[in-house]
């Protein structure tokens, strides 16, 4: 069978740097809001709303934020993607700024990785047209051979544009809020598709203690019709009240979100919250909370490169588990490279365990002009299209409370509108549980 790696940051990076570079003053900061526009690389998305006026006093509350999250780098790297990568020390990252973490002393040993139980793989199986012996998928910045040194981690860098594409500072970094949804029966998933947020998932039952899970996902580069609208494919962690303020969630796959980063880049992101997205978390380092622990990989920076219809196939192995000695939930990448944690102390229901845990893919419906987005999900096209064609999600395993993964058998899945967006879910002996999902949003059956 083909490696699992297929995303490892083991390449190099971009060209150096050896001092970072200074913010620009708040006068060049608004003569650069004239500029806006040339610097965003989708040029199929409409940015013109972007490039208003912006007050003296909203330019200084933006750039004392960003003084905040952009931490001193001991070397910038330069991205031909044009994102700005800055290694920084790693007691000196964002996620030591948070209350419950100003003692936090981060750890040097590496937590127990979670044992296999199961998955006996059948190497003859057809289903897989992956090269073999290849880990060709890593990041954009990479390409040219730098990287951060030891003692530092790789941390997107954040711009006044960045900001100003979010609907405001509070909620720059943020998923939007969940509405109650009063028809939710007591078993189904955290999806509520009124707030105008579309799934096509696979989700465990909420009856057993889950400790972890793990996925192997394609990636693709769905296209986006509006700004404000994403498409995403991810593994949620879930333990609280779906209908209250006290969700905890731990997230984190692949996303396109023209409004996060400015492109129509697929990246590697991650995701938490302890109040069912109200206050609490945020994406990537974009606030205190996560601890990076690795020099390779940045979180929020684009895959590079990705799968082509009835082509070559590209994927990701993510990993979270919650380490059974200090209860810190961890993230491992491609084949046991650790990203960093989430410390327990971030969360109430999942400081013990998760109840459960979901895998697939969601887009934003902003239903512009009256009618349903054409933003893709996955690859654009349905499940019933299959492999080279359609997105997956294939060994599809659980952690227990022994450290222990082990091949899921029993999921349900979930779409909301199977003519926009639908899920197909099967098993074999090389991909375990496994299911297709996606679509290309409005069609006719789809107005």
């Amino acid at each position: 069978m083909a490696s699992n790696a297929y995303i490892i940051a083991n390449k190099r990076a971009v060209s150096s740097h050896p001092h970072r570079q200074p913010h620009l003053p708040l006068l060049l900061l608004l003569f650069s809001l004239f500029f806006i526009g040339k610097f965003d690389l989708v040029s199929a998305l409409n940015y013109t709303k972007y490039n208003r006026k912006v007050s003296n006093l909203r330019l200084q509350r933006i750039q004392k934020h960003l003084e905040k999250i952009n931490k001193p780098a001991v070397i910038t790297i330069e991205s031909p993607d044009g994102d700005i990568i800055d290694c920084v020390h790693k007691r000196k990252q964002p996620a030591l700024d948070h209350p419950l973490l100003k003692k936090h002393k981060i750890l040097r040993v590496a937590p127990e990785m979670p044992k296999v139980k199961t998955l006996k793989r059948d190497e003859g199986s057809g289903d897989s047209k992956r090269k073999e012996g290849e880990d060709l998928i890593w990041q954009m910045w990479h390409r040219n051979g730098t990287r951060c040194p030891k003692g530092t981690v790789p941390i997107r860098r954040s711009t006044t544009r960045d900001v100003l594409r979010a609907k405001s500072l509070f909620h720059f970094g943020k998923k939007q809020s969940s509405t109650i949804n009063p028809t939710r029966r007591a078993d189904a998933p955290d999806v509520v598709s009124s707030n105008g947020h579309e799934h096509a998932i696979a989700y465990t039952g909420t009856s057993q203690e889950v400790y972890g899970a793990k996925a192997t996902i394609n990636v693709w580069d769905p296209s986006i019709q509006e700004v404000n609208e994403f498409s995403l494919s991810q593994i949620w962690i879930l333990s609280g009240s779906f209908d209250g303020s006290d969700l905890n969630s731990i997230e984190a796959g692949w996303q396109v979100s023209p409004e996060l980063y400015g492109d129509s880049r697929p990246r590697l992101f991650t995701y938490w919250t302890s109040d069912s997205y109200q206050a609490t978390g945020c994406y990537n380092l974009l606030c205190a909370g996560f601890v990076q622990t690795n020099s390779r990989i940045a979180i929020g920076a684009a895959i590079s490169p990705v799968s082509q219809y009835d082509a070559n196939q590209y994927d990701i192995t993510i990993l979270i588990w919650k380490d059974p000695k200090l209860g810190n939930w961890w993230m491992g990448f491609g084949d046991n490279n650790l990203v960093g944690y989430w410390p327990a102390e971030l969360f109430t229901h999942l400081a013990d365990h998760a109840t459960m845990v979901e895998w697939g893919g969601e887009v934003v419906n902003s239903r512009a002009n009256g009618k349903h987005t054409s933003t893709e999900m996955g690859s654009g096209h349905f499940a019933e299209d299959g492999f080279g064609k359609s997105s997956y999600f294939r060994n599809l395993e659980l952690v227990d409370a022994d450290n222990s993964l082990s091949s899921v058998h029993d999921i349900s899945t979930l779409a909301e509108n199977t003519n926009c967006y639908n899920i197909k879910n099967s098993y074999n002996n090389e991909w375990g549980t496994y299911f297709y999902y996606g679509g290309p949003g409005n069609n006719p059956q789809c107005p």
